[in-house]
């Protein structure tokens, strides 16, 4: 799942952090999205959360958004 590459990819997460991201994910992630799409997603997941976003509800609202907006 690209969420999980992503995580370890970004840096030291522990595993409530992933579970986290992961449930982000999940929830904005679509049936037939690209790879591409996918990582794409994950990357804009686990920015929003460095950037301090830790309310999951608001994290996956801003996720919805490009990055940089």
């Amino acid at each position: 799942m690209p969420i999980y590459q992503k995580a370890v990819e970004a840096g030291i997460f522990d595993s409530s952090e992933v579970a986290l991201l992961g449930r982000v994910f999940d929830r904005l992630k679509e049936e037939h999205q690209s790879r591409q799409r996918r990582e794409a997603l994950a990357s804009r997941v686990i920015a929003n959360y460095q950037a301090g976003i830790r309310d999951e509800d608001e994290l996956v609202s801003v996720s919805k958004l490009p990055l940089g907006r």
